[in-house]
Order: C-alpha cells, then structure tokens, then sequence
C-alpha cells in the first residue's frame, strides 16, 4: 500500500490509537527563571485515562487527532465516520491501514448506526490491517510518537486542555502538510519478513 503513488481520489490513511494518562501536579511547578528551567514536583495526582485517536495521510499530508474518554466499538465507529465524511468526502475509496484490534472491524458501524449508514461508510472503505505482532509497520505509530514528544511531554490535567492542546498541534501539522517518507520497501519485506512469505519449488 506504501508504494502506491499519490492519489486523491483513493488516499492511503493509516489509523491508529493510545490510551493517555490524565495527571495533575501536587504542588505548583516553581517558573523558568534566567538560567533555570522550570522546577516540577516528582509527585503527581491521576485524574483518569483517555483515548487518543490519530489519523495520517503519509503521501498527502493531512493528519487529524481527537479524544475521547473510551475507546469503545462505538467510539471507532464515529471517529471512521469522521473520516469518511469530514476528512475525505469526495475521495472514491479510502485504503485504511490499521492494526487489528477488536474494536476496528465493520461490525462495529453496524453496533454503532443503522443498517443502511454503517453499509455507506463501509463501502467507502478498503481495509488492510497489519500483521499480527507487525503493527510497527502502522505509519500512524509514527504519527503517535511525533505527537508524544511534540505536544504530550508535560503533564495535562484536563481532557479540555488536552483537546486544545493536541487541536493546535495538529493545525500545526496540517498548515506544513507534514509527510511520512517511508523507507521500508516491499524489498526489505521479502528479507527481513521471509518466515511470513511463501516458498516456491520449481518442478524438475
């Protein structure tokens, strides 16, 4: 799927998801002053887990994060119907990339709408999932890791500030039309991958 040439109309949109840790301080972080950083407390209070839900068009450039307090079938369900109409409503198909978690199935539309709206969004759809223990090979992991280290590392207390946060950092993103230029080649599959390919013998 990563060596197809860019194409609007059949974008490839990798998709994946992390559970976020909610944490407030103790005490007040003491300010940055001239020639010190800020100071913050090693302890910390938990204020809950969230889920955090990314999407990245390698070739094309278009990212998109939400949050939301579970990670449920039906929270899929409405974050793929984002994707389908927000993200890409006049594309043909969308080719997803996903790891092949429970809940990132089409019977989790069917959980989530009526019939005749989980048959439209799927049809838009052309799914690929990862190998089982391959998910590194998700572009979206990437995506996740950049969001980390960019945007996560500090501690947020409140799921608002986390949405404003992340909402920004993907304007970010979207404004640069960051891309993914991945390396890993069919190639280096057939080698580093051979257990998982088939092997021919030629009849004498």
């Amino acid at each position: 799927m990563y060596e197809l040439p860019y194409d609007e109309k059949h974008p490839v949109v990798c998709m994946d998801e992390k559970p976020y840790q909610l944490l407030g301080e103790i005490r007040e972080p003491l300010p940055m002053i001239p020639g010190s950083d800020q100071k913050t407390d090693s302890e910390y209070v938990r204020k809950g887990t969230v889920s955090i839900f990314a999407f990245v068009e390698p070739l094309g450039g278009v990212h998109h994060v939400s949050v939301r307090e579970h990670r449920t079938a039906t929270d899929w369900a409405e974050e793929i119907r984002y994707l389908v109409d927000n993200m890409y409503p006049d594309a043909e198909k969308i080719i997803l990339v996903m790891d092949n978690l429970n809940t990132h199935k089409p019977s989790s539309l069917y959980k989530r709408y009526p019939a005749e709206e989980a048959r439209r969004i799927i049809k838009k759809l052309e799914i690929h999932y990862t190998p089982k223990h391959g998910s590194w090979l998700d572009i979206a992991e990437i995506e996740l890791n950049v969001m980390t280290r960019q945007c996560l590392n500090r501690r947020i207390a409140e799921i608002e500030q986390l949405r404003s946060e992340l909402s920004a950092w993907e304007t970010e993103r979207n404004t640069v039309a960051a891309k993914v230029n991945w390396h890993f080649r069919t190639s280096d599959a057939r080698t580093k991958l051979s257990s998982l390919y088939p092997t021919f013998t030629t009849a004498s």
